[in-house]
Parts: structure tokens; sequence; C-alpha cells
């Protein structure tokens, strides 16, 4: 087995080994800091979330760099500001026997002046978020025209973030010459690009096979109707009483929406999103490492700087719309050798994407049911047992036992069981008795062909500052409809197009027959090619993603172009229009 003196790391930082716990190298520390410890080199890592990445490009680079000097030699660019404090807290961990290191955090969020400071007296390495970054580049209170070693930590989520146009120009400031190492968890194509452009002749690790989910995760599905699948949710939540969990929503407002909820029926909850402050995000993270929450809901973006090792479930209350994107949060569990779960609450429309989904982590989901309101009740019976049990005494109680054997004198000891345990169970027995089944009869999916509903033309956009995800949330809350009934959302320029099941066909017409936002008239008209039978298509050129101007989406919209006029509006199929994410 190795062992991480067989490796070439320096006595200082074997030390600071020692001190962190850690007893032998992970898979992709042993095949990374060799390779960069000895060679010059560009480098293309590959590996799960969990795995031991930082360690891999921390150790060889702060061996590398030259700590009297007060230049920054080393940049270590990361997609959340969770994440870039993570980093940095761990690489002052990992040179805490280096005379003079200063490794410093740039994020959004907090002062730019206090962040200058720490830069302006000197930074070995500075760990960043792009966004802010580029803003002190621009300003001229970073000088990055002297690193020798660049990392690009997490490259496919930043890229998934929008970050390309902002690492282009952060590297543009960079030497040619320098090594950069560009570690991700999956190889889809736009990583690919960026390893082509700012890299040459990379050196290629890979930990397992690309883009493929964490060995020790299973992974399970439960098909419901999209009405039930809060309800859904706290069945799991019940059915595991020691749940450890990260519950995943697509955007902030169900994020918020789904967290609120479980505080309210009792669960120990909270919401982690970007509307927090840094303030409320760090006192979220720091009660969820103490386990005072159970079930932390949260958005994909948030969650990229959790680094909780044992996690026990990972719950998918919506799938991502970006199916690789999967691969990250069913890698919040699993970690550290541990074995963990990765739950899927889905509607009958959604199962195609478990088959995507498939494909890509090269694993087979296990079709699972919504356990039954009895089944819970046995379930929190046991755990109930269980935890009397184990529960150590505690002596303070005995000078009150006489008195308690005096009031309690009067029952068996079977009789005493049975009213302890009714003061769990009747709680969750009334709760249940009349509850009813959740699941859905699947049937044979596999041949059964997918509705694609009708298609619909409207016509706002991008120009209206629409993103899909926010002409989503507008047109169902508008039109009154559940997170599954209204889909495929494909945002152009200047026009868009969703779907909607058949049933909803004549709502929308009547809602949009006169309708008028800010004074403008909205034009909504059945897709002229409809007939395509699927509607659009995801174009992964659409990184991008678009900030609403003008405060939260409940401000409204703010409408830039003049109001489209007459009826010669574009077909879908052969637009000129330019496509973005749905």
């Amino acid at each position: 087995m190795p062992t991480f003196q067989s490796l070439g790391l320096e006595d200082r930082f074997l030390q600071a080994i020692t001190d962190l716990g850690f007893t032998s190298p992970s898979e992709v520390q042993e095949k990374t800091i060799p390779i960069l410890l000895k060679q010059e080199t560009d480098m293309v890592s590959l590996a799960q979330t969990g795995t031991g990445k930082t360690a891999a490009f921390g150790f060889p680079m702060l061996q590398k760099i030259n700590a009297e000097s007060r230049s920054t030699q080393g940049l270590i660019l990361s997609p959340t500001r969770e994440l870039c404090l993570q980093i940095t807290n761990e690489m002052e961990n990992y040179g805490k026997y280096v005379p003079g290191l200063n490794v410093v955090a740039i994020y959004g969020g907090a002062s730019i002046t206090d962040q200058a400071k720490k830069i302006k007296k000197g930074a070995q390495i500075i760990v960043a978020t792009p966004g802010r970054m580029k803003d002190m580049i621009g300003r001229g209170m970073i000088d990055i025209s002297k690193i020798e070693y660049c990392v690009l930590d997490e490259a496919d989520e930043m890229l998934n973030m929008g970050f390309y146009e902002d690492i282009t120009d952060i590297l543009s400031h960079s030497p040619k010459d320098k090594s950069t190492w560009l570690f991700s968890a999956t190889m889809p194509k736009e990583v690919s690009v960026i390893a082509k452009k700012f890299m040459h002749t990379p050196v290629e690790i890979s930990v397992g096979t690309k883009n493929v989910g964490a060995a020790n995760v299973s992974h399970e599905f439960y098909m419901v109707n999209a009405r039930d699948r809060y309800a859904a949710l706290k069945r799991l939540a019940d059915a595991n009483p020691d749940i450890f969990s990260v519950v995943f929503c697509r955007t902030k407002r169900d994020t918020q929406k789904v967290a609120e909820k479980l505080i309210e029926d009792g669960y120990n909850a909270a919401a982690l999103h970007g509307d927090l402050s840094q303030n409320q995000r760090d006192m979220v993270m720091k009660s969820f490492r103490t386990r005072q929450i159970q079930m932390l809901v949260a958005t994909d973006v948030a969650a990229r700087g959790i680094d909780v090792d044992d996690i026990t479930h990972v719950i998918n209350y919506q799938l991502p719309d970006e199916i690789e994107t999967y691969t990250h949060r069913s890698g919040r569990t699993g970690r550290a050798g541990k074995s963990g779960v990765s739950m899927v609450i889905i509607s009958k429309s959604e199962f195609r994407k478990i088959k995507a989904i498939e494909k890509i982590i090269q694993k087979n989901f296990v079709e699972k049911e919504i356990p039954s309101g009895m089944e819970i009740c046995e379930k929190q019976l046991f755990h109930l047992a269980s935890s009397i049990r184990d529960t150590k005494i505690n002596h303070e109680i005995d000078p009150y036992l006489e008195g308690i054997n005096e009031v309690l004198s009067d029952f068996t000891k079977e009789e005493l069981i049975k009213k302890v345990f009714s003061v769990e169970f009747t709680r969750f027995y009334n709760y249940y008795k009349s509850s009813k089944d959740l699941n859905v009869s699947t049937g044979d999916r596999s041949s059964a062909p997918q509705s694609s509903g009708v298609r619909f033309f409207i016509n706002v956009g991008a120009k209206d500052d629409f993103d899909w995800m926010s002409l989503k949330d507008f047109l169902k809350d508008l039109l009154q409809l559940g997170q599954d009934d209204l889909y495929k959302v494909d945002v152009m320029d200047s026009f868009s197009f969703f779907n909607v099941e058949e049933k909803f066909k004549d709502l929308v017409l009547e809602v949009f027959g006169d309708f008028k936002l800010n004074g403008r008239k909205i034009s909504v008209e059945i897709s002229k090619d409809d007939r395509r039978k699927g509607g659009g298509r995801s174009d992964k050129r659409g990184k991008k993603k678009f900030k609403k101007k003008g405060g939260s989406y409940s401000d409204g919209p703010k409408f830039k172009g003049k109001p489209r006029r007459g009826s010669n509006r574009p077909a879908e199929k052969g637009t000129g229009g330019k496509r973005r994410r749905r």
C-alpha cells in the first residue's frame, strides 16, 4: 500500500498530514502528487467529489512555491465562495509548517477593500471565485502576471455556471508558460475545449471512468404524481430516522419553499442558496456540520461548498436540468470510504431522464416504492427501541427514582413499555392512519412513447431579461401549474417556446387572450412547428445564465425592446434566433 512518504513530499508536509490524521493517500493523490512534484507540466485530472482532490494539487503547489517571496505564485479558481473558503482553510492546514506562507481567499459578498489589503501585504497563493477575481484584476488590485501555477478546480461546474468568459479573461493576464492543473468530476465537451485552449499536451489522470458516479453510492428512484412530491419527501425522511441529508431543488425559490415547509412540519431543516448572506450561509453550514440540521435543502450552486463526510442520503427533490450535474449531487454522499444513498423523486414524465443519467454514471437505478404509513410507524417504533437501548443512563435522576416508581407502581412491565412507545407511535399513527398510496403504477415505460404535449410560442425572450428558469417560473405561477406541468422551455433572443400537457392548452390560450405585462401585449400561440412532436432541444452552447435586473423575480422583468407587431412570428424550426438554456 502506498504511503505519503513514498510520494516525494517533504517532512514539513508529512508532519501536517500526520496532524490532520491522514493515514494513506487516496487514488487521485497517489497518481497526481508524484507527477506534479517531479515535472513542470499541465494536467487534467478527473476524479469524483470527496476523493481528496484539494490535497492532490495543494501539496505539490505548496512544496514548489517560494514562501520567502511575497509575490503571487499560485492561483486556484473555484466556482463558489463556500468552496473557495474551504480550499483556503485546507491549504493553510497543509502549509502550517511553512514559515511566512500567506493564502488569501478572494470571493464576492465580502469587502473588496479588505481583500485587496491582504493581497497587498503579500500572498503567495490566491484562492478565488472567477467573478470577484476578474473584478479585482480589472481594478488593478491583483497582479497574476508572474504566477507559476494555476488550478481550475471543479472546472465542469464553473463552466456550467457560466464562468467561461471570466476564466478566459483571467487567464489572459497570466503567463503562457505557467503550469495549469485542471481538476473536474466530469469531462463534458466544454471542459475539453478549455483544456485544449489553455493547456499544452497535458498529462491526463483519471480515477475510475470519465463521468461515472462514486463506487460506494447506490441509486434509487421513486415515482409519484407531481403533486405528491413533497409528501413523498416527508415519507422518505420518516422512513429513515437517522437521516443526515442534502435535499436538492432546481431553484432558489423552491429551495426556500421546501425548507420552510419542512420546518413547519417539525423537521430539523434549513435552506442553503444564493440569496442568503454570507453570514447566514456560514450559520447554516455550522448547524449542518454539528447535525443540528438533518435535512439541508440546497441549490446545486450553493452545495458546491459542502464538505461533510458522513452524509447518509442525497435526495433529488427535483432532477437537475443538466443531467451531468447529477454526478456532483450524488457525490455529496458516499465520501471518505463510507456508503451512501442517492434518492430521486420523479414523476412519470421524467423517467427518460433516469435512463440518460444511467448512461452517464454507468450504474443502474433501483426502482423503489414510497413506504406506506404503517411501514413508517414500524420503522419509527424500532428506532425508538434502539435509541432507548443505546441511551446512557443519567444517574442524576437517581434521587427521583423512588417517586417515579411510586407513580408507576400500578403498571406492569408490558403496560409501561406500551405507554412509553405510544408517546412516539401515536403521533405517527394519527398522521399516517388514513394516508394514501403515493406510488404511481409505471407499467412498461421502456416502450411507451413520451408525450410532448402542446408547444407554444411567446413573444418574450432573453432581450426581456428572461432565461429559461425565470420564464418557467413566471409562466408556472401565472397559469397556476405544477412543477412538471410546464416543460421544454427554450429561450431565444426575442421570443421563446414552452410545452404544456394537452389538457392545459385551452387554459394557456384563455389566460393570454388579452394579457399585458408592464403595458405590453404578450402574445402566445401554438407553435407552427408543433408537429415536430418533441419541441425544443437543449443547446449546450447556452451555458451563460442571464441575471435579472431590477431586483428579484417578483419585481417583474424589464422589457427593453419594442413590442413585436403583426403575426409574422417565426416557426421554431429554422429560426435564426440564438437559443438559450432551457
